[in-house]
């Protein structure tokens, strides 16, 4: 009897032969973690260039729209691109979500933050920041994807930001 706790057999767990289990599986066979950063991150720029020159300012994002964004930006490198992961996660004593929990939380996200807060054509300053942050930390919280959500998260909110007609954020300014 198997447990629920094996994850051999789940691609999101399983790590690129080769890479002495610092790469995730991946489509295109890399095994060093500076090539894996420089597709991504090209692969990143494509979809935020896409993103937002096809996001309008009154244009609601919802949950499906998120995990379109993820499936297009990471589906040439990842089999689970756009789906929610399946394993338990966490970042240093900080776990996030439990994975049977997300489909759940990502309904309400799209319930109570990205429904009420989005399109944000027309908010005042504190208003998007509020947004903003609120937004940001439900997403974050969840943590929905294997990877890439705070780059997700970030493409979300210069998406309110642009949407409020505030310029795309800055976030390499420490002044």
């Amino acid at each position: 009897m198997s447990s629920r706790y094996q994850t051999e057999h789940n691609a999101e767990a399983q790590f690129q032969p080769g890479s002495d289990g610092t790469i995730l599986l991946n489509k295109l066979n890399i095994i060093s973690v500076n090539e894996l950063n420089d597709v991504e991150l090209s692969l990143l720029m494509q979809l935020v260039d896409v993103t937002l020159e096809e996001v309008t300012d009154e244009q609601s994002v919802a949950v499906v729209d998120l995990c379109r964004w993820h499936q297009r930006w990471l589906g040439n490198v990842y089999n689970w691109a756009g789906q929610y992961r399946s394993v338990n996660m966490g970042k240093g004593e900080f776990q996030f979500a439990s994975a049977h929990l997300i489909p759940r939380l990502m309904q309400d996200l799209d319930d109570k933050f990205l429904s009420v807060y989005l399109p944000c054509k027309g908010m005042t300053d504190e208003q998007l920041i509020d947004a903003l942050a609120k937004v940001h930390i439900e997403f974050i919280l969840i943590h929905p994807f294997r990877e890439g959500n705070g780059r997700l998260s970030r493409l979300l909110a210069n998406v309110m930001a642009l949407q409020a007609g505030q310029p795309m954020l800055d976030y390499f300014n420490n002044g």
